[in-house]
Order: structure tokens, then C-alpha cells, then sequence
């Protein structure tokens, strides 16, 4: 009879417990502060590319307004270019 008893009954093991709860507890926390910094570290990278596209573009503004000979189909050569090397 004790081994019936034995068997029926669930193992300390099979029970996720206090432990489990603490290891998915823990896990959590971790990715909180994980995600939160992959946030601020990709709102840096978009501000920097936003900078640079702005400084790009104040200086082509620049070289267009010197000389008065703006070609658009230049502009569109390296604007095709610059895009195929950003793929």
C-alpha cells in the first residue's frame, strides 16, 4: 500500500515551488534592464543617423548654392549609389 501512496503522490521535483519562481522572477528583472538598454542605445543611433543625414544634406545644400549648376541627375546617380551600398 505504501507504494501506491508513494506513486500518487507528486514529487518535490515535479512542483516548480519557490525556486522556479525566483529563477522566472530573476529573468525578468534581467530583461527588464536588458530591454531598457537596447532602447536607449538604439534612440542614440537614430539621433546619430538623424544628425548626420542633417549635416548631409546642410552640405549639399551648401555645394548647390555656390556655383548655381545643380544637376539632378547627379544627384540621383548618388542617391542610387549611396542607397545600394546601405542595403
Amino acid at each position: 500500500m505504501s507504494h501506491v501512496v508513494a506513486a500518487s503522490s507528486p514529487s518535490v521535483w515535479a512542483q516548480p515551488g519557490t525556486l522556479g519562481f525566483l529563477v522566472v522572477f530573476g529573468m525578468g528583472v534581467v530583461l527588464f534592464f536588458v530591454f531598457r538598454s537596447m532602447s536607449k542605445h538604439l534612440r542614440k543611433v537614430r539621433d546619430a543617423a538623424q544628425h548626420e543625414a542633417e549635416q548631409a544634406e546642410a552640405r549639399q545644400a551648401e555645394k548647390a548654392e555656390p556655383g548655381g549648376m545643380h544637376d539632378p541627375g547627379m544627384d540621383r546617380m548618388l542617391n542610387s549609389e549611396y542607397d545600394h551600398f546601405n542595403r
